[in-house]
């Protein structure tokens, strides 16, 4: 999130913070190398929650000719950690996230390209509240797997564990 100083006629007012998450989602791929090397993207991010897609590619199907598990859940992940990045935009300077634990269900063959929508499992207020007065909050990420008929393939669930960074010794 950005903060603006700048104000015609108004000198060091704040405007209102503006996230550009079009930039942050180009990014996220750069930020987790492996999830760049399956070909997933980040393609929209709201606060809160996040739409990652998985291209299908020859090199990431399994033995039956669908989406390989290992992709579904790298997608449902990035998507969960995208969630989370759109909620927490404005603080991630001050943070260290972790995925603490996480579950996924397969539900159906999931063949083609794969979209994943994460929403985030408690309101960002609150999360972040939790964070100033514990300095620390965990909050789970619900995903679903869809195909291209709109067909759910799969559902996840990702515990993220963030915590408020300890200042560097003086």
């Amino acid at each position: 999130m950005v903060w603006s100083s700048h104000q015609p006629g108004a000198r060091g007012a704040r405007v209102a913070p503006v996230t550009d998450f079009d930039a942050i989602a180009k990014g996220m791929t750069m930020a987790i190398p492996f999830a760049g090397h399956l070909g997933v993207t980040v393609t929209e991010m709201t606060e809160g929650e996040a739409t990652a897609l998985l291209p299908e590619r020859d090199e990431l199907k399994n033995h039956v000719g669908s989406q390989h598990a290992g992709a579904l859940f790298s997608v449902a992940e990035t998507a969960s950690g995208a969630a989370f990045v759109a909620a927490f935009a404005e603080r991630m300077a001050e943070v260290t996230p972790l995925a603490r634990s996480a579950e996924i269900a397969y539900e159906k063959i999931a063949r083609g390209r794969i979209e994943a929508k994460a929403t985030l499992g408690m309101p960002k207020d609150e999360a972040l509240a939790s964070l100033d007065r514990d300095g620390k909050v965990e909050f789970p990420c619900h995903v679903l797997l869809t195909d291209a008929d709109g067909t759910q393939v799969a559902s996840a669930t990702v515990a993220w564990h963030v915590r408020l960074n300890k200042p560097a010794a003086a």
